[in-house]
């Protein structure tokens, strides 16, 4: 699977890199969100994952290839957080970490403002886990096994409007390919789920 990352990352880099050689127009913003997240669950009996709130900050870069088409890569810190209930018992799951989404875009010009959807892959990388009421590090080896994968990839959706002063609102879909269990991984899946609502600013 880190094979698979890896050479997506290398065909994206080297996309972006012969589009800006080509002297493409090239823009850069910010972008702040809040996201509600959780996870899909599989042979996981009597376990279920609710969404909770939490933040996500982080830039973006937008390459324009032609006037209704764009190549957006972003890198975005966020902090997550979710109900984990295992039968009558509950305690909040939290995590904070980095992603990479690339979003292929299409977009049309409307009253002076423009609007854009498309969709792209993601690379994640968490850089602490933990249940807040058991304080267990979930990324910490034991026994040469981990409860959780640090690394994430997956596919994401985005949609948006920008007024003509640059101003930029969002909306975006992110789902997991790849289980996030590591210690567990033969017998149950946990997938992440995201869903997140943000603005921005083009420079």
């Amino acid at each position: 699977m880190k094979k698979i990352v890896l050479m997506c990352l290398s065909v994206l880099m080297t996309t972006g890199l012969a589009t800006v050689n080509a002297q493409t127009p090239l823009t850069f913003g910010v972008k702040a969100e809040a996201n509600m997240s959780n996870f899909l669950l599989s042979d996981l009996d009597g376990q279920s994952s609710a969404m909770n709130l939490g933040p996500t900050l982080g830039g973006f870069m937008n390459i324009l290839v032609h006037e209704n088409f764009s190549i957006q890569p972003e890198v975005m810190f966020f902090y997550r957080q979710s109900k984990i209930e295992t039968g009558a018992a509950e305690d909040d799951f939290r995590q904070w970490g980095v992603q990479a989404p690339v979003y292929f875009l299409g977009q049309t010009y409307i009253n002076s403002g423009k609007f854009y959807a498309g969709v792209g892959p993601y690379v994640g990388l968490g850089f602490d886990a933990r249940y807040k009421d058991a304080d267990i590090d979930l990324y910490k080896e034991v026994n040469d096994k981990k409860d959780m994968n640090r690394w994430d990839f997956g596919l994401g959706a985005l949609v948006g409007y920008e007024f003509p002063i640059g101003l930029q609102i969002n909306a975006g879909y992110q789902i997991g390919l790849i289980d996030q269990l590591d210690a567990l991984k033969d017998n149950a899946t946990m997938r992440a789920q995201t869903v997140s609502l943000g603005i921005g600013y083009r420079f």
